[in-house]
């Protein structure tokens, strides 16, 4: 008989927990719907002469000295890893000549 009684009232308590999140899922939905429904008719019915505000590419001061320096420095850059890269490929291609002899194209001794 206990079983009975355990097994209604686990039954019981489950539905009466599943009434209740089911409720409350649907009365926070009707909350959100009547919320989102009022923000989009102020924005349909929201005036059209508000000001703008100023676009971000308007906000950015114009330095043409640091804009000038920042470029000088990045010429300098790329032109020292240019260097670089040639003064390696110089060293490679000695490299094979020194070690394979005779033309720098070829990779294999023969």
């Amino acid at each position: 008989m206990s079983f009975l009684v355990g097994t209604a009232s686990g039954a019981l308590v489950a539905g009466g927990v599943y009434y209740g999140l089911s409720s409350m899922i649907s009365g926070r939905t009707q909350q959100h719907r009547a919320d989102l429904h009022h923000l989009s008719e102020r924005l349909v019915n929201a005036a059209s002469d508000i000001p703008a505000p100023v676009p971000a590419a308007a906000r950015i001061p114009q330095r043409p000295f640091v804009s000038m320096l920042q470029s000088s420095w990045n010429n300098q850059v790329e032109a020292l890893f240019r260097r670089t890269r040639d003064i390696d490929q110089h060293v490679v291609e000695w490299a094979r000549r020194t070690l394979y002899g005779g033309e720098a194209g070829r990779t294999k001794p023969e």
